[in-house]
């Protein structure tokens, strides 16, 4: 997945005689001191033709000189787009644009997304029954799959991309407030045309590093739950057969145990989001909660606004890429903070403790799958990535493995019905703490609220009389 943060970074793809253009330019501008729109205007290194071709004498060579038709409707396609955006913080369609476009390009390995084959949604179907029938046996929460799905990249992307929006937006939404109040309240007024148009562009930009991000995600995730979030629809267990594949290529296991594995994951996330009510608005409140208290650096905006060159529109977009992001140093952010880490760290952990119970005896890779997962999230997995790239945020290693053993020691202590019951309510569930001292909340006295639940209806039907005699009169 692409290193460079969401919002404001150029993409990958520029043309290779590009540099030797800029070299070439007898004026010595890096983007050409004679091209009023720069090399690549707005960002777009995806816009086809613009390489920087041409010479200082015709300012629209460097820009149009190389294109053919076809590519300068497209050019100027996207960047009416552009402009013209007046949604959301986020262009959503240019993102879902983007995002099938990398998609299409494939991955750096050389692997192209394909249709999923009849057999392949057969075997996934077969994988997602089996694992359920397992998971029947370690966990008291029912089956939460309605339907098991096989996607392609693209129909992952098509079927997430309303969980990412209401991850993302109000992250950019801080952004593209900030965009507009960089000027003095008094110069607001008259530049009411230009605020919007900064807006609108800042909207294209997160649409085009989203779309990026999410395109190249698609090519990692191996269902619909790798990044601890429900990003498909609710009650549908989904696997990418091309990136299970992927996954266990160099794995030396059986490709049908590496399936069942990745399917007891998804199917288990299917049965907590499901059964836990509050769980979903919780983490993704959690996610919101903590982008709230993000400041946005607005010296930076302020310093690339003030200094504008129109021929060099990507100095707005590196002012932005370096430490636009600060998490506020408040009791309330680092509350936020704890409260997402841990609520995602949970989940994570009562999958891997689950999944482990339900495959150790029946699957001889279980531990190595297990490991190579635990090694894959540590490294950089989808989830850290995401995060980390979304909102600075990177989840600790080692809060997975100290969740996956409280679960584990709370199923020993307490049993299946015991552990699971923790969900029956946030308060319930242990604390960023308590992942610091797995033993200790196991053996806690903990209050058992069916017993406390008894205790106050029979103090309720005895108030209602002090003596048997009153009782029986009301009678």
């Amino acid at each position: 997945m692409s290193d460079t943060p969401f919002g404001f970074g150029l993409p990958p793809e520029e043309p290779e005689d590009g540099d030797e253009g800029k070299k070439k330019d007898p004026a010595g501008g890096g983007q050409g001191s004679g091209n009023p729109f720069g090399a690549n205007p707005f960002g777009f290194g995806g816009l086809p033709g613009m390489g920087g071709q041409g010479g200082a004498d015709n300012p629209f060579a460097a820009m149009f000189g190389a294109m053919n038709p076809t590519d300068l409707g497209a050019a100027f396609q996207q960047l009416g787009q552009m402009l013209s955006y007046e949604g959301g913080p986020v262009n959503w369609d240019m993102a879902k644009q983007i995002a099938r476009q990398v998609v299409a390009q494939g991955t750096a390995d050389g692997v192209k997304d394909a249709s999923v084959g009849p057999a392949e949604k057969s075997a996934v179907e077969e994988a997602v029954r089996l694992a359920d029938l397992w998971l029947d046996q370690v966990t008291s929460l029912p089956s939460g799959a309605n339907t098991a799905v096989a996607w392609s990249r693209a129909e992952w992307v098509e079927a997430t991309l309303p969980a990412w929006k209401a991850l993302v937006d109000p992250v950019a939404e801080r952004v593209g407030n900030a965009m507009g109040d960089v000027l003095p309240q008094e110069m607001q007024a008259m530049a009411g045309p230009l605020i919007g148009m900064m807006r609108s562009m800042g909207g294209a930009m997160f649409g085009q590093q989203i779309g990026q991000a999410i395109g190249a995600l698609a090519g990692e995730v191996v269902g619909s739950t790798d990044v601890g979030l429900p990003l498909g629809p609710a009650g549908r267990a989904a696997l990418l057969p091309l990136n299970v594949e992927s996954f266990g290529k160099d794995l030396s296991v059986p490709s049908d145990e590496v399936r069942l594995y990745l399917a007891l994951r998804e199917a288990a996330h299917q049965r907590l989001f499901a059964h836990v009510p509050w769980l979903r608005a919780h983490l993704f409140g959690a996610v919101e909660s903590y982008a709230r208290g993000i400041k946005v650096d607005t010296s930076k905006l302020e310093e690339a606004v003030s200094q504008l060159d129109p021929s060099h529109p990507e100095q707005l977009q590196e002012a932005l890429q370096s430490g636009m992001f600060q998490p506020q140093d408040t009791p309330e952010q680092k509350a936020a903070l704890a409260r997402l880490e841990t609520a995602l760290a949970l989940v994570e952990g009562w999958v891997d403790a689950v999944v482990h119970e339900a495959a150790k005896s029946r699957l001889t890779s279980a531990d190595a799958l297990r490991e190579t997962l635990r090694r894959r999230r540590a490294t950089g997995g989808p989830a850290e990535q995401t995060f980390a790239t979304l909102i600075g945020l990177e989840l600790r290693p080692r809060r997975l493995r100290d969740a996956s053993r409280l679960w584990a020691s709370l199923t020993d202590a307490r049993g299946v019905d015991g552990r699971d019951g923790l969900w029956e309510h946030p308060d319930m569930l242990p604390t960023a703490t308590d992942l610091d001292d797995p033993d200790g909340f196991v053996h806690r006295e903990h209050l058992d609220f069916s017993e406390l639940d008894k205790m106050l209806g029979e103090a309720a039907q005895g108030d209602k009389g002090d003596t048997p005699e009153d009782g029986d009169e009301k009678k």
